[in-house]
């Protein structure tokens, strides 16, 4: 018999920095949504703005193993499936780098399978480390990317790509209508403190008047993308009838050097830090910037905060998140 109950959006990593925004905008789209977390790299003040929310219920599970009955009970509820589960930062996927890669095959699998008995469309966050160091530039989908593939980044950037090989192979055998992002630097309230990242390590140490550090020289280039907008592009990407066969860039095409970004941040919270240069890090990207022309063609998306914007609220953010627990203060920046 045909089930009276509303569907239900399933969001692994939804606890997470993104994944806790997508929740927030399904859930004030009137959708029922099932976060499913192992929380390792999440933060529990994501998942406490979610809690008491009408449709939302939460599970904490690790995707890595047998995905548990409070999921599977519901599937055929479940319509839609995002996965958004896995750390995403180079020193948080790489402090546990067989969980990472594991989350990234084996738990892409599970939840495929999930999609598969549901009858539910799935949607995968890639990224862009799929490209490497890249020779070509920008980064159009087509290109096969650079990878190391027995590097330090190799849990990470191979998960992700096998992540992707899988989800195609799903489609190839007609099993999982599938849509796969690749996502490029995003940012915005919500991101941990304390996670690694270029914008977070660089607010948090301006804002501290603690020296700011850059890896490098500061010439190598990012693209960032405010976090609202990237919710857009995934819901847009969910519910488009775009070939699954195809992934889809999805970031802002604006290129910064982490020179410059480092100087607007300065500027903007008045720092009293000196710069501090280090050594780059192994495989560290020297050039990222997505061609988003399909996402532009098959979406009718583009970013829309622009940079200024975004990081004077990721700023105000954090500085009242800091106030509230100094000790969150990053030391050093990706």
């Amino acid at each position: 018999m045909a089930s009276s109950a509303p569907d239900l959006i399933v969001v692994a990593g939804g606890a997470g920095f993104i994944g806790s925004h997508l929740c927030d905008r399904l859930l004030s789209e009137g959708h029922e949504v099932l976060c499913l977390d192992n929380l390792q790299t999440s933060r529990a003040s994501n998942l406490r703005l979610l809690e008491g929310r009408a449709g939302f219920s939460f599970v904490e599970a690790d995707i890595v193993l047998p995905l548990p009955a409070a999921v599977t009970s519901q599937a055929h509820r479940i319509t839609r499936v995002y996965n958004l589960a896995c750390a995403a930062s180079p020193p948080q996927y790489q402090a546990d780098p067989e969980h990472t890669m594991l989350t990234n095959v084996v738990g892409t699998n599970h939840l495929l399978r999930l999609a598969e008995l549901a009858g539910a469309r799935f949607l995968l966050t890639s990224t862009s480390e799929v490209y490497g160091d890249p020779e070509v530039h920008p980064q159009v989908e087509g290109y096969r990317g650079w990878v190391n593939c027995t590097g330090p980044r190799a849990c990470y950037d191979e998960g992700k790509r096998a992540a992707e090989a899988l989800a195609f192979d799903y489609v190839r055998s007609r099993r999982v209508a599938v849509r796969v992002a690749r996502i490029f630097n995003t940012y915005g309230p919500q991101m941990h403190p304390d996670d690694g990242r270029v914008v977070s390590n660089l607010i948090c140490q301006a804002l501290s008047g603690r020296d700011i550090t850059i890896y490098g020289d500061g010439s190598q280039t990012r693209s960032f993308c405010y976090v609202s907008d990237m919710v857009d592009a995934l819901i847009r990407l969910m519910e488009s009838d775009i070939d699954g066969s195809e992934p889809v860039n999805l970031g802002n095409p604006v290129e910064l050097t982490v020179g410059e970004l480092a100087e607007r941040v300065i500027a903007m919270t008045g720092t009293t830090g000196d710069l501090i240069y280090r050594p780059l890090p192994q495989d560290d990207p020297r050039r990222r910037r997505p061609d988003i022309t399909r996402a532009r063609e098959q979406l009718g998306w583009a970013p829309r905060v622009p940079i200024e914007e975004g990081l004077e609220r990721t700023c105000a953010w954090f500085a009242a998140e800091l106030a509230q627990v100094p000790e969150l203060v990053p030391e050093a920046a990706e």
